[in-house]
C-alpha cells in the first residue's frame, strides 16, 4: 500500500467522523485496499512461478533436442559405417553396431524426456492462467476501490454499492485463480 493510499484512508476516516453514515464506506475502502494488496501479491507470485516453470520446460526441451541430435548423429555414423565396410572388416562392423545401439538408446530415452517437457508446458499454461485471473481480480478490486471512494466525494451511496459489485467480481476472479490446479 502506497503512502498516497494511506493518506487517502486517513482523510476518509476523518470524513467519517463528521458523517457517521460514511463510516461503512471508509471501512469498505480499507478492506478493499487490503484485499487488493493480497491479490496483487498472489498475482506476482503466480507470474514468478510461471517464469520458473517456463525455464524448466525450456531446459527439458533442450535436453530432448540434445537427445534427438545424438540419435541422428549415431544413426548417421551407423549408416556411414555400413556404407564403407566390407565383410572382412570386423572393427568397422563393431563400430557400426555400437553406433546403431547408441542411436536406439537415444531414441528410447527421448520419449520420457518429451513427455516431461509437455507436462511442464502444461504447468506453465496453468500457472499463466492463474496469474491472469489474479491480474483481472486486481483490476476489478482497484476499480471497486475507486468507485467506492467516489461515494465520499459525492455523498451518493449508489457508488458504494457499485464499488461493492465490482469488488465482488474481483473476489470471484481471485477465487477462481486460487482454485486452478
Amino acid at each position: 500500500m502506497s503512502a498516497d493510499e494511506l493518506q487517502e484512508l486517513e482523510e476518509n476516516a476523518e470524513r467519517a467522523k463528521h458523517d457517521p453514515g460514511m463510516a461503512w464506506v471508509s471501512l469498505t475502502m480499507a478492506f478493499l485496499a487490503v484485499l487488493g494488496a493480497v491479490v496483487t501479491l498472489l498475482g506476482h507470485r503466480a507470474h514468478t512461478e510461471e517464469v520458473v516453470l517456463q525455464a524448466r520446460a525450456s531446459d527439458q526441451w533442450a535436453y530432448y533436442q540434445a537427445k534427438n541430435i545424438r540419435e541422428n548423429e549415431d544413426q548417421l555414423l551407423a549408416d556411414f559405417s555400413a556404407a564403407i565396410s566390407n565383410k572382412d572388416d570386423k572393427p568397422m562392423a563393431d563400430f557400426r553396431q555400437n553406433a546403431k545401439q547408441e542411436a536406439e538408446r537415444h531414441h528410447r530415452e527421448k520419449g520420457p524426456i518429451q513427455d516431461k517437457a509437455r507436462e511442464l508446458d502444461g504447468e506453465v499454461a496453468m500457472e499463466r492462467h492463474r496469474a491472469d485471473r489474479y491480474d483481472i481480480a486486481e483490476v476489478f478490486l482497484e476499480i471497486g476501490l475507486v468507485i467506492t471512494s467516489i461515494t465520499l466525494l459525492s455523498g451518493r451511496r449508489i457508488f458504494w454499492y457499485l464499488g461493492i459489485v465490482f469488488s465482488v467480481v474481483g473476489v470471484v476472479f481471485a477465487a477462481t485463480g486460487a482454485l486452478i490446479h
